[in-house]
């Protein structure tokens, strides 16, 4: 009609729902988030075991997802959608005239608002587990380094902010996630066990092939990231790569990853060959076929160019490998109760070589 002034151009910068910027959609969510977590632990002041074996489940799922997550920052070149740190820019919280798409400080900053919800679960895991009658001194010490831990995450994506995405950064602040993760999946094994010693459930060198698993397993990791770091998906187009030849860097890890799955078989077929602990077992199991998963989507995207969807399933892969494999290293053995007149870790470890 005429007399009517034409409509503003739209901006990039302006998402808009509902006379809403996006970033507060995303703290609300946030903060909805926080407070259906406070509402659904109204039982931790009680706590039951079951109901704290749930809570250290999703401990694991939350510090893995939280990997993922960061992988979406870095594949969609998001990793400095919020320029600085602890604020989004050096003006604002939110992400408010970044510079750069909306779409990318949104991606970011989602990232950073996630951080509160896994920290919101650590915090109720350790408010239940010092509530537990009798109290366990291992379950509080587990419970009371992880939301450290978390809170270590955030310096360190700080640091990552303020060296503009350097690959050691970048790195460090995935492993940080990875060791956090031991101790979520050592609180979910232990929490169902009474405080006692610790008696093997399998033959030694079936524990020691698990063992090997860990050093292995996390090599794998730290390889992981010097690929990334090498590779096209830095984060920002800026970001600075390591020099190194991206052919030779993927083949040790490849290389890290086929000696992780011909130990999981080995571990695969001793439990199936000998007398073995159904979660045990089931354990190893599920860990070959996450390697084997693992492996088939890694030679895939190395095909096909290193696709970003492919590079974040990849993250969560490596999560899911991890967690596998903590998860059979803590099934070799057991807590159990002391009742007799004292422990004899020989005859449990002659018991297990027998069973």
């Amino acid at each position: 009609m005429r007399g009517l002034p034409a409509p503003a151009p739209y901006a990039a910068d302006d998402i808009v729902l509902l006379n809403l910027p996006l970033w507060a959609w995303q703290i609300a969510v946030a903060a909805l988030g926080v407070a259906a977590l406070a509402y659904s632990a109204r039982s931790v002041w009680h706590p039951a075991t079951a109901a704290l074996r749930w809570w250290g489940l999703g401990n694991i799922v939350v510090n893995v997802g939280i990997a993922v997550s960061g992988a979406t920052v870095r594949v969609t070149s998001s990793g400095l959608g919020c320029s600085e740190w602890p604020r989004c820019t050096e003006e604002s919280f939110v992400p408010v005239d970044t510079g750069h798409a909306a779409i990318n400080a949104a991606i970011e900053f989602g990232n950073r608002t996630l951080t509160f919800l896994v920290l919101a679960v650590g915090v109720i895991v350790f408010v239940a587990t010092l509530r537990m009658r009798p109290r366990r001194r291992d379950l509080v010490a587990y419970a009371a380094v992880i939301p450290l831990g978390v809170l270590g995450q955030g310096v360190v994506g700080g640091i990552t902010v303020w060296s503009g995405l350097h690959p050691a950064s970048v790195a460090a602040h995935f492993l940080l996630s990875m060791l956090v993760v031991v101790l979520t999946v050592a609180f979910y094994v232990r929490c169902r066990e009474p405080q006692g010693r610790l008696r093997p459930t399998v033959a030694r060198p079936l524990r020691l092939a698990a063992a090997a698993l860990l050093p292995l397993g996390f090599a794998l990791l730290v390889a992981g990231t010097v690929v990334t770091g090498t590779g096209p998906h830095g984060g920002d187009a800026g970001a600075p790569r390591w020099g190194f030849d991206i052919v030779a860097v993927a083949r040790i890890h490849s290389g890290l990853a086929w000696a992780v799955l011909l130990i999981s078989a080995v571990v695969a077929v001793g439990v199936t060959v000998r007398p073995a602990p159904r979660p045990l077992r089931t354990a190893a199991y599920l860990l070959l076929a996450a390697v084997l998963g693992q492996g088939a989507v890694g030679y895939l995207q190395y095909l096909l160019g290193l696709p970003e969807g492919l590079v974040v399933l990849h993250v969560l892969g490596s999560g899911l490998v991890w967690v596998a494999v903590l998860r059979v290293y803590f099934a070799t053995a057991e807590r159990v109760a002391v009742t007799g007149p004292g422990p004899d870790p020989a005859a449990d470890t002659a018991a297990a070589a027998r069973g």
